[in-house]
């Protein structure tokens, strides 16, 4: 069993900066893709941010490309998201999430991601 814990989320202001980080747990991490996705009351999760196994390759979503940068450290089993200039309507929890499945290029569907973090909140304050 793969088990994601998330950290970091918290309350900034408008223009501010914050870093996600996600550590998972177990001795494969680096065959994993890994992505970000958010979701806030009422809506469907949304795509944010994923990266390959190697770190090498990372698609971000129209509405975070040039703030948001995801990373991986896979001698720590963790993948990071950082946030900068954040705007209202990034308020939202964020998850990150595991696909196990050795895709060329990473998933942007929720219902392609095996495991799933408990999600952690991120509130910007305008």
């Amino acid at each position: 069993q793969v088990q994601l814990v998330e950290s970091g989320g918290g309350l900034v202001q408008a223009g501010g900066s914050l870093r996600l980080s996600c550590v998972v747990s177990g001795r494969t991490f680096s065959n994993y893709a890994m992505g970000w996705f958010r979701q806030t009351p009422g809506k469907e999760r949304e795509f944010v941010a994923a990266i390959g196994q190697s770190g090498s390759i990372t698609y971000y979503a129209d509405s975070v490309k040039g703030r948001f940068t995801i990373s991986r450290d896979n001698a720590k089993n963790t993948v990071y998201l950082q946030m900068n200039s954040l705007n209202a309507e990034d308020t939202a929890v964020y998850y990150c999430a595991v696909d196990r499945n050795r895709r060329i290029i990473p998933a942007r569907v929720p219902s392609l991601y095996d495991y799933w973090g408990q999600g952690t909140q991120v509130t910007v304050s305008s």
